[in-house]
């Protein structure tokens, strides 16, 4: 859908915005139960590998997860946001090539359908700004994939 590069602050930091989208063909609650277990991210998220909790909270603000990718790299990421059924909000804290990661996945109700959004507010590095836009491009396919492979696992369950 889109990315952009919203503030430079002229020494190689950059803010950027990725946004993505999927309608998926099943009810709310059905899409919430797979967005809201914070470690089931191998099922859908392209490239994670393992996923566990960090934290005793496996719910809600407060839950935290360790994501294993298939290129070896690690991140942490704690939720910082949470209405049940229609949003959660995480940072990631490890892992990143980047100074700060806030993202959202949110859901709305469309007819007998689920339109769910990603999308994160990121902050890089000292870097250029060729490779500032790369990233946000990487992240883009990223989350693109990452929910077609969210509505195909959904769509694909039995009711």
């Amino acid at each position: 859908m889109s990315t952009a590069i919203l503030a430079d602050d002229g020494n190689g930091q950059y803010c950027g915005t990725v946004l993505q989208a999927v309608t998926i063909d099943a009810l709310k609650k059905k899409v919430w139960k797979e967005i809201s277990n914070i470690i089931g991210h191998p099922d859908w998220v392209v490239d994670v590998k393992k996923a566990e909790f960090l934290s005793k909270t496996k719910y809600g603000i407060g839950g935290a997860r360790r994501l294993w990718f298939a290129d070896g790299s690690i991140v942490d990421e704690y939720v910082t946001g949470w209405k049940d059924e229609e949003y959660l909000s995480y940072i990631a804290t490890s892992g990143l090539p980047l100074r700060g990661y806030h993202a959202t996945v949110s859901i709305a109700p469309r007819k007998n359908a689920s339109y769910v959004l990603w999308n994160s507010f990121i902050i890089s590095e000292k870097t250029d700004r060729k490779q500032f836009e790369e990233f946000l491009s990487f992240m883009e396919s990223f989350y693109s994939n990452s929910l077609k492979n969210l509505k195909a696992r959904i769509e694909n369950q039995h009711n």
